[in-house]
């Protein structure tokens, strides 16, 4: 049911096509995240124009409001949203960090403390399943918990230790076959810790594998090396999911190094922001230069935003706090985040993989591309056995 076949690759870059109960989806690809059960601003038609193949919401937020009955009611997160392809939903852990400040964990597992009314919130490894078993996704997390950064060695490899742990009973728990449940390889930056944790984590055999606790807070010279030591130790014939990640540099990089799944709230963000994304870089439609300017955001972009408005056009909604905007830069940026990788998935069934990368960061980074990018391609390509090196 969960088939990953591999249909080219260029070195350690690959195209295949993964296969769910909702449909087939095509890697590399981005996932908009719907953390409440919708991607800001955007349509679930939209969505499907756009290149959208699979959708992620948060079990920790959906728990909390509208509760699991009532989209299990509706038929799981499908029927609820009305976006009929598949769906992955993250397990609470990354909200183990971000509430670090509102939660308590234990061997059990962790207690909230609810930032809708304040009430205790219990979310164990059980529960988790539970929740997502009733959400429907296609795609479900195993409940871990994701260190900060930065964090001392001895308590990311307790951690790490308890992931594996909750990660057991996760799997004891889950009923449904039709759902797919990935592990998630911790360790932080540190390679010893981030091959315990594999050792641990790979004889579950899951379907899938996620890259967890990264894009926390580190710089992306301490990020890439921890990418480049975990992506080439997870099986060959299983996805592997970088979690939480979203820059197109990041996308392009980590791509080149086997890495097949991505998400993230970056380009939603950004464009509620007035930023738009383009291989020049992100555009400022907050700046002055963009008031006057009669050309789309992107006149290589398909989107809905770059065939009707201008920039101009664009930039005044922005200053007149119309909420038009923000929806048309959030669809111009998913929409650019999905072109990337299908330029990505053309370039590694060509071969030539290392060269377009290059070109395109060459364009992107204006001339200066920096050491962890380039040492990421070169990983990728083979010439090094390791970016860390």
């Amino acid at each position: 049911m969960f088939e990953f076949e591999i249909a080219h690759r260029d070195g350690l870059a690959r195209v295949a096509s993964f296969h769910t109960p909702r449909g087939t989806v095509t890697t590399p690809m981005f996932m908009p995240v719907g953390t409440q059960g919708t991607v800001k601003g955007i349509s679930p038609q939209e969505l499907t124009e756009i290149g959208s193949q699979m959708i992620l919401g948060n079990t920790y937020h959906l728990m909390l409001r509208p509760g699991e009955a009532l989209v299990e009611a509706h038929g799981g997160l499908p029927g609820f949203t009305a976006y009929a392809g598949p769906f992955l939903t993250d397990s609470g852990g990354f909200q183990v960090m971000s509430l670090g400040h509102m939660r308590k964990i234990t061997e059990e597992g962790v207690t909230f403390k609810s930032h809708l009314d304040g009430s205790l919130v219990n979310l164990t490894p059980e529960r988790s399943i539970q929740v997502q078993e009733a959400l429907g996704a296609d795609v479900i997390m195993a409940f871990d918990e994701c260190p900060p950064f930065p964090a001392e060695v001895p308590y990311i490899r307790a951690s790490l230790e308890r992931t594996v742990r909750w990660l057991e009973r996760c799997v004891t728990v889950k009923q449904k076959p039709e759902q797919a449940l990935f592990a998630i390889v911790q360790g932080g930056i540190h390679e010893e810790l981030r091959q315990q944790s594999l050792d641990l984590t790979l004889p579950f055999d899951t379907p899938g594998f996620a890259i967890g606790g990264l894009a926390v807070g580190e710089s992306k010279p301490e990020m890439y090396p921890a990418v480049a030591f975990t992506a080439q130790r997870l099986p060959e014939n299983k996805p592997r999911y970088l979690m939480g990640v979203g820059h197109p540099e990041d996308l392009v990089a980590a791509i080149a190094l086997g890495v097949d799944m991505f998400d993230c709230v970056y380009p939603t963000r950004t464009g509620r922001f007035g930023y738009a994304l383009t291989d020049d870089g992100r555009l400022n439609l907050n700046s002055s230069a963009p008031r006057t300017q009669l050309e789309p955001i992107d006149k290589e972009c398909d989107c809905y935003a770059c065939q009707h408005y201008t920039r101009a056009y664009l930039a005044h909604l922005l200053r007149a706090e119309e909420m038009l905007a923000p929806r048309m830069l959030s669809l111009h940026n998913l929409r650019y985040l999905h072109r990337l990788v299908e330029r990505a998935r053309e370039a590694i069934a060509a071969g030539r993989y290392t060269d377009w990368a290059t070109d395109w960061a060459g364009r992107y980074f204006k001339g200066q591309i920096p050491d962890w990018f380039r040492q990421a391609l070169e990983t990728g390509a083979g010439n090094l056995s390791d970016l860390s090196r």
